[in-house]
């Protein structure tokens, strides 16, 4: 088997089923090892390399290695790679294995070169991805878990029919472009808005990540949009419907943060903010636009897991990521807050860190077509990101009043995979033409001109200037205990009263039904006690004359009716 056989995707799947099998010291070799050989694999294979596989009289793509799948490929490994250096402290069976089979299923569907194969990893995703929800062991996590695998396999079930609809109108599968034309490409792309977070379609993600456990919070914010991120950029690059969905999540969910107290919520918000500065990108669609969404989806996983992870570091540590209930964690973590500033400044996008390489891209394609009002919601949305993650997750975590927590600092393998992350987006800050060399299209811009460094620096610092007047004066959002409303309300509570109301009209209507039917059939058994029991007027012994009689009635009859 030569190298362009091999596929990351299976071994990193084939990894996780043996994982959960063995002791915890093999299993987290394994963990290692897996994503490690994986982006081994990768580097030797050539970009072009591509295998089918005939399956059930189709022609499978199970791996097409082009210039657009290798950067989502490669970073999924590396941030697979990071999520099991974080998780080395613990000893969760089914965190290991699901997390694996999670990574490897979206790699896959990277790799797919045809939409029966990507729905198959499209499915593996989210039914792998739950677990690591439901390994939280609480009941909002629970409940969390559950809506979140509706939104999951609905959004599989519109592909599935999306498919099989686009197959049978043009014979093929292959997951390639294609425009909104049709029922088959609607369906796609709503199946791909589900998974992207779209607007009304984004609940689930603020609901259902920040209650999964210490290390699954991480693991999820690598894998799941960024993975509908490349969908779109695959199926529906240059589609303008997605630059205003882009530029609207962009700018909503700045709101939602602001007041939210749950800090892994929080980044949950911002993680939105950010796929809409992707989606951007996709629907310009030019090759700079493109260069864009690919490198920021690339930088993002990177400070977003950062984030994450320091976050992460401090529920373990401390016991609550709320706002109201931290401070002061400088004096005790100060190496976790140093890593978490880090990612903060990455991604707000200052000089110097991946945040301000990448965002640029999108932002000059933006500038090059006219799309004025786009470019300035963009600008709107990186001074929110800048207050949201940016500001509030290091003052809120590690300065603001002191709640007097005194705690250990985050265990050492918290600290390398942070340390990495933290480590990976300065470089590609400081030298862009790394990541740049791997993007789809050449890029000749320098990210690092006057003007923009001008432009950038400035509204940062303004953004900076105006949270510290808001705290000064006390106009900033209060942190506290509190329950954000949002447009998932309609379906958690109108909408379970309805399906509640619905049960129980059908349930009254069940019950009578079945208490008529109850009580015809008692009827009936009366009756039929009544005439042919033992007493009844069939059931008891004639006598012969009055047998004879009855018999020459009805033959009598009989001739009648036969007569006439």
């Amino acid at each position: 088997m030569n190298a362009t056989e091999l596929n990351p995707a299976l071994l990193m799947l084939v990894a996780g089923a043996v994982a959960g099998l063995l002791p915890r010291l093999l299993r987290q070799g394994v963990t290692l090892a897996a994503p490690a050989a994986g982006i081994a694999i990768l580097l030797s294979t050539p970009i072009g390399a591509n295998v089918v596989v005939p399956f059930a009289g189709l022609e499978m793509t199970i791996l097409r290695l082009d210039a657009l799948a290798y950067p989502f490929a490669l970073i999924f490994l590396i941030a697979a790679l990071l999520n099991s250096i974080y998780a080395l402290h613990q000893d969760d069976r089914l965190h290991d294995a699901m997390a694996l089979i999670y990574g490897g299923a979206a790699i896959g569907g990277v790799l797919a070169g045809d939409l029966a194969t990507l729905f198959i990893y499209w499915e593996i995703t989210a039914l792998s991805s739950v677990f690591l929800i439901l390994a939280a062991g609480t009941e909002r996590a629970y409940r969390a878990s559950m809506r979140y695998l509706v939104w999951q396999i609905g959004s599989g079930v519109l592909l599935l029919a999306g498919l099989l609809l686009h197959w049978r109108v043009t014979g093929s599968l292959a997951f390639t472009s294609m425009t909104l034309a049709g029922t088959a490409s609607w369906l796609i792309f709503i199946a791909f808005g589900i998974k992207c977070a779209f607007p009304f379609l984004h609940n689930w993600l603020q609901d259902a990540y920040p209650e999964a456990t210490v290390a699954g919070t991480v693991v999820l914010s690598a894998f799941t949009t960024k993975l509908a991120v490349y969908a779109f950029a695959r199926a529906f690059p240059g589609e303008g419907l997605l630059i205003p969905i882009g530029a609207v999540m962009t700018c909503f969910p700045v709101f939602f943060a602001v007041i939210e107290n749950d800090l892994r919520r929080v980044l949950a918000f911002s993680l939105n903010n950010q796929l809409g500065f992707m989606l951007v990108g996709v629907g310009i669609g030019t090759e700079i636009a493109i260069n864009g969404a690919v490198s920021h989806a690339f930088a993002h996983i990177l400070y977003k897991a950062l984030l994450f992870m320091s976050m992460g570091a401090v529920l373990y540590r401390v016991g609550t990521v709320k706002a109201s209930e931290l401070g002061g964690l400088y004096k005790s973590m100060p190496i976790t807050c140093v890593l978490c500033i880090i990612g903060a400044i990455s991604i707000a996008g200052f000089p110097l860190t991946s945040g301000f390489v990448t965002k640029n891209l999108t932002l000059t394609a933006a500038e090059q077509l006219g799309y004025f009002w786009i470019w300035l919601m963009l600008i709107f949305a990186s001074a929110g990101v800048m207050e949201h993650s940016g500001i509030k997750i290091p003052y809120f975590a590690f300065f603001s009043h002191d709640a007097g927590h005194r705690v250990e600092e985050a265990p050492a393998n918290m600290l390398l995979a942070m340390g990495i992350a933290a480590a990976a987006c300065i470089f590609i800050g400081i030298y862009p033409s790394a990541l740049y060399s791997i993007l789809p299209y050449p890029v000749e811009k320098n990210p690092y001109t006057a003007a923009s460094v001008i432009t950038k620096t400035q509204l940062l610092v303004f953004s900076v200037i105006a949270f510290a007047v808001l705290i000064r004066n006390g106009w900033y959002p209060t942190e506290m205990p509190s329950t954000n409303l949002n447009t998932d309300w309609f379906y958690r509570k109108p909408g379970a009263a309805i399906v509640r109301g619905m049960a129980a009209i059908v349930g009254g209507i069940g019950g009578f039904a079945a208490k008529a039917v109850v009580g015809g059939a008692s009827g009936l058994s009366s009756l039929a006690q009544r005439h042919h029991g033992p007493d009844g007027i069939f059931g008891r012994s004639w006598p012969t004359g009055a047998m004879a009689f009855w018999m020459t009635v009805m033959l009598g009859a009989y001739l009648i009716l036969a007569y006439v």
